[in-house]
């Protein structure tokens, strides 16, 4: 990775921001409690997937729509997450895997 991809990751990151901070405050608050819960147990590949701006493309049309930001999750916004990377490949099951397990099966 050079200079350059750290410099145009870190701009594409602060215009993501930009685009969170433009929406209601309930939205935002909403937002950043999912970040918060993805970045613990979510996909491998979020920092850099389509999973993050998506969920801002989500909310800025439900916002536009006038929608309350648990009218567009549900009221269960864990349950809105894990739906949303339950195909994904986690932080859990590459541990999983380098402990020789298969993912998703339980521990004898």
């Amino acid at each position: 990775m050079s200079i350059q991809d750290i410099i145009e990751g870190k701009k594409q990151w602060r215009a993501h921001l930009a685009r969170v901070k433009a929406l209601p405050p309930d939205y935002q608050i909403v937002y950043k409690e999912m970040q918060r819960y993805l970045f613990k147990v979510g996909p491998v590949d979020l920092p850099d997937g389509p999973l993050l701006p998506g969920i801002v493309d989500f909310f800025e049309e439900g916002a536009a729509a006038g929608k309350g930001v648990l009218h567009v999750t549900g009221d269960d916004v864990a349950a809105f997450c894990d739906d949303l990377i339950k195909d994904s490949r986690t932080w859990a099951d590459l541990c999983q895997e380098a402990v020789g397990g298969e993912t998703g099966t339980p521990r004898k």
